[in-house]
């Protein structure tokens, strides 16, 4: 009898012990969300830290540009000019303007639009017209003199950010171009398409210099890493491939996400991914589920939950410190990732 429950004993230890471990190792995977900003009144498509990582910028389907303070929440400007929904936003390297993709109708034409703001004044200062369907995705060069932009008509353009006018048109994707990402040196651009490719481009020549095969359905978002080696994207096929740039291989694919990753960024020392996306949390519905990856190794290090729809964009803080994720709820969320 002794023995019985002295094994008992064991028996109940060991599962307490288990199920407290199992605890921790959850705990462990989620960070605090610091924040919650509200002010769109339709999903939010894209969010973007300023460089001195005071402000970001979130543009959303209410046709709006928001300009938020960090670390208070504040609304600082809403910027008006839009037709239609804002599908993405880009801060300039020196902080004083921001970029913004949609699309308008003109004398029953589509056209896709890049509007350029003076962050100072919140006006609108230029219009870019070129692109026959929706801008997806626009992007500032390092340098500051350029701005690239991906629509859906399957084309980027790079233009001249001071003038506005439209330098170079690259042709390769066979699908809607749904996202552009600079290399740190601004001498190469990559686009992710519908086509399920990702394509690197010479900036300055505007050759096609590789296509990148891997993913089994679209390519949603395209990230280069802060060292320029490594391209990092998101898929309809719920997978995040890392490539190496130079080669075009893909060195690791992280499996995680149960449905399509709509976003990737990397941490600016590189050693981490962000990606966004959903969960079926069954009789809850969905819930938005942000994954921070470890680099070299693909293993998921912490899940970031709290939004009650689809993530469609992260973002990075420039310090490391924080990451912002902005959602169909209509919402952003800033969260602690030290």
């Amino acid at each position: 009898m002794r023995k019985t429950n002295f094994l008992t004993l064991i028996a109940i230890f060991v599962a307490l012990f288990a199920n407290f471990g199992t605890f921790s190792a959850q705990a462990q995977t989620t960070f605090k969300c610091l924040q919650t900003l509200e002010g769109h009144s339709f999903a939010v498509s894209s969010v973007c830290w300023s460089p001195d990582g005071k402000y970001l910028a979130s543009g959303s389907g209410d046709k709006t540009v928001i300009i938020w303070e960090a670390n208070s929440g504040e609304i600082l400007k809403t910027l008006e000019g839009h037709s239609y929904s804002v599908y993405s936003v880009s801060w300039s390297p020196d902080g004083k303007y921001l970029a913004s993709g949609s699309w308008e109708i003109t004398d029953y034409k589509l056209k896709g639009i890049v509007k350029i703001w003076d962050l100072n004044s919140g006006g609108c200062i230029q219009t870019l017209e070129g692109h026959s369907d929706i801008v997806k995705s626009v992007c500032w060069s390092p340098d500051g003199k350029y701005l690239a932009s991906g629509s859906s008509d399957n084309n980027v353009i790079i233009w001249d950010a001071k003038s506005g006018q439209r330098l170079k048109t690259l042709e390769g994707h066979s699908w809607r171009v749904t996202s552009v990402s600079w290399s740190p040196d601004g001498k190469y651009l990559a686009s992710g398409s519908d086509d399920n490719t990702v394509i690197i481009w010479d900036a300055n020549s505007g050759e096609k210099l590789n296509t990148l095969k891997g993913h089994s359905y679209g390519v949603i978002s395209v990230c280069w890493s802060p060292d320029g080696k490594y391209l990092a994207s998101g898929s309809h096929d719920k997978n995040v491939i890392i490539w190496d740039a130079k080669s075009g291989e893909c060195i690791r694919t992280l499996k995680g996400h149960s449905y399509a990753v709509e976003s990737v960024c990397w941490s600016p020392d590189g050693k981490y991914l962000a990606s966004g996306s959903i969960r079926d949390n069954g009789e809850e519905g969905i819930i938005g589920e942000s994954f921070i990856w470890d680099a070299k190794s693909g293993k998921i290090l912490k899940t970031l939950e709290g939004h009650s729809d689809w993530v469609y964009s992260v973002c990075w803080s420039p310090d490391g410190k924080y990451l912002a994720s902005g959602s169909g709820d209509k919402t952003i969320k800033i969260w602690d990732v030290k």
